[in-house]
């Protein structure tokens, strides 16, 4: 693809419309650790940070996996140092959100509900957002006892019935989160094994408010003005059943957020921005990191060090190109 390039002598173009060295769309731990690699090289990146600073790690309870905290530390916590650090090297983190984005030229055209970024280098990192049941009643409930967050919504449900579907690390992480306020608690998986990490299976197992429903999948969501039952369906006998409940808490993965770059870039076959090793997109001079080029591993630390990765690599790229 042919990138043409536009010279620029002044930072600022218009009232409404800004030139920078490298945007970085997405403030997870991918943006954060791309804004704070490109400060240090002094390119004075710009930040978009999207409706949720921090990204998914930010509405994580605890995280117990990321080196240096042996005691586990909030996720809030941990995107707050992020974007302290980044800032104090020059990186500039703006609470706003993307509506456009034009890659078909360099400097690459970015626009948002405040202006318009004229980008030399540009860093994807918009992660990924839950999967939905896509069920009858879940929609007409979100919010009012069906959620994607159990930190976001927990404290809601105290001396209450819930359920959780999904059998994976999230699902567990939040399950056991949410034990704090549920007077009881039943994870609903459509096996009979979960693919959480043996550690979080453990606790799981031992937490007396929780318990598990087997081979089953939620099939319908039920209530007027508020949650009361879900309807299960067994993967096995096929025999349907109905649980009461007050609040139903979805972790059944996430599906990257691509939308933006639809038709402008190349995906791989899952629908992930496709990458090689060292972050390049088909496009040079744009990158991705994090969950929205990674299906894989999905964790802090490798978002991150797919973001500093970029931020290398985007540096490298306006040095040969400058």
């Amino acid at each position: 693809m042919e990138i043409k390039l536009n010279n620029f002598s002044k930072t600022k173009t218009s009232l409404d419309q800004e030139h920078v060295k490298m945007l970085v769309i997405g403030s997870g731990p991918a943006g954060m650790a791309a804004a704070l690699y490109g400060a240090r090289a002094e390119l004075h990146p710009v930040v978009l940070t999207g409706i949720q600073l921090g990204g998914q790690a930010a509405i994580t309870n605890v995280i117990e996996n990321y080196p240096g905290f042996p005691d586990g530390v909030g996720g809030s916590e941990l995107s707050d140092q992020f974007q302290k650090n980044a800032e104090k090297f020059g990186a500039r983190f703006e609470f706003d959100t993307v509506t456009e984005v034009n890659l078909s030229e360099r400097p690459f055209s970015v626009k948002t509900y405040g202006k318009e970024y004229l980008a030399d280098t540009l860093i994807i990192s918009t992660g990924a957002s839950p999967n939905h049941l896509n069920i009858p009643g879940e929609k007409e409930l979100t919010g009012k006892g069906v959620s994607y967050c159990g930190t976001c919504d927990g404290w809601f449900f105290k001396d209450k019935k819930v359920v959780v579907v999904g059998g994976g690390d999230s699902a567990l992480e939040e399950a056991l989160f949410l034990t704090r306020f549920a007077s009881e608690l039943k994870v609903i998986h459509r096996r009979d094994e979960l693919r959480a990490g043996a550690i979080l299976q453990n606790r799981a197992k031992e937490n007396k408010k929780l318990s598990f429903v087997w081979n089953s999948v939620v099939t319908e969501i039920l209530g007027d003005s508020a949650v009361k039952q879900v309807k299960i369906k067994n993967t096995q006998t096929g025999e349907e059943s109905f649980l009461d409940t007050d609040g139903v808490f979805i972790f059944i993965g996430h599906r990257p957020n691509t939308e933006l770059f639809l038709n402008q870039i190349e995906f791989d076959a899952n629908g992930y921005i496709a990458v090689d090793a060292r972050m390049h997109t088909s496009i040079p001079g744009v990158y991705a990191a994090g969950e929205i080029a990674d299906s894989h591993f999905r964790q802090v630390i490798t978002s991150a060090g797919m973001g500093a990765a970029a931020a290398i690599e985007a540096t490298h790229f306006l040095e040969d190109n400058e």
